[in-house]
């Protein structure tokens, strides 16, 4: 029997169509399954080559088969499998291609006789149907292309494309603003609302007393609640000292890895908020006497 699917065409697609499967079936995100699980890469080269195997077999026992045959038997066989069944010869497939293609018979065409070349001449033929609305299209889609981008000005490509990352930009930035975690030393503000504040004090007393004591009144750590600083006393000094440390080899650790950004802000903002409340048995001043400069500017100017 005449096979429609050679194997050089039904191995690749049925290999393709479990590839296929795989891929949408896997949950892997935005990378390809074979490539996030190495155990689908692993199943895709067993099932590869066990289907390259079964057709190894097949073949070796088809030909196996053959041989064991009487000259009879291969008679009929090969009478079988000579019936010509290709779809090219069916009748609704001459239909279709004639209607898409007007084709005639050369017998039924006149030789352009004016069109003589060297002994080469041209066939009157008929243009495909296809070919015809294919070129009328692109005739309407030059005539809109031409009146939308150069009569009426429309936006092209290049300039659809700087609109877009302008209103990117300005998306993230808006973003930015509003996006709780991404807090950064650059825009740190000073929280005094309460909920923030007893969130700080819980960081605080979850992660800062074992250094600076609960009052913050210092222990191995600096005192907390004085006026004196090692890197300075306002919300972005705090917030920098808190996320990367203090001084290297017998300072706070960095912080950045525990704590998120907002965290950090908030617990910064009850330090900042326990200023004089002159703990019992403080620690000695540590580091200089913190003057905030907006404060000192000020002062200078009356």
């Amino acid at each position: 029997m005449k096979k429609f699917f050679p194997v050089y065409v039904r191995v690749p697609v049925i290999f393709f169509s479990v590839f296929l499967a795989l891929e949408y079936f896997v949950d892997s995100g935005d990378r390809p399954a074979f490539v996030k699980y190495p155990m689908v890469s692993v199943f895709l080269f067993v099932f590869l080559f066990l289907l390259i195997a079964i057709e190894i077999v097949k073949s070796a026992i088809d030909n196996i088969t053959y041989q064991m045959m009487t000259d009879e038997q291969k008679k009929r066989l090969e009478e079988v499998t000579s019936i010509d069944i290709s779809i090219t010869d069916q009748q609704w497939y001459k239909n279709l291609m004639k209607k898409l293609t007007r084709s005639e018979p050369v017998e039924n065409m006149s030789m352009l006789l004016d069109h003589d070349y060297d002994g080469i001449k041209e066939l009157d033929n008929k243009l495909p149907p296809w070919w015809v609305y294919i070129f009328y299209i692109t005739i309407l889609f030059g005539a809109i292309y031409l009146v939308r981008f150069e009569i009426m000005g429309g936006d092209n490509q290049e300039t659809e494309l700087r609109k877009e990352i302008a209103q990117a930009k300005v998306d993230v930035a808006k973003y930015m603003l509003t996006a709780p975690d991404m807090m950064s030393e650059s825009k740190v503000t000073k929280l005094t609302d309460a909920p923030s504040i007893a969130k700080g004090k819980a960081i605080f007393m979850a992660n800062c007393t074992a250094c600076h004591r609960a009052d913050a009144g210092g222990q191995i750590g600096p005192n907390l609640t004085d006026d004196h600083w090692i890197f300075g006393g306002d919300i972005k000094n705090l917030f920098h000292t808190i996320t990367n440390g203090g001084r290297d080899g017998k300072g706070m650790v960095a912080w950045k890895g525990t704590l998120k950004p907002t965290q950090i802000q908030q617990v910064a903002s009850y330090v900042l908020s326990l200023q004089g409340s002159n703990p019992k048995n403080p620690k000695a001043p540590d580091g200089d006497l913190w003057v905030d400069p907006g404060q000192k500017s000020t002062e200078v100017k009356k």
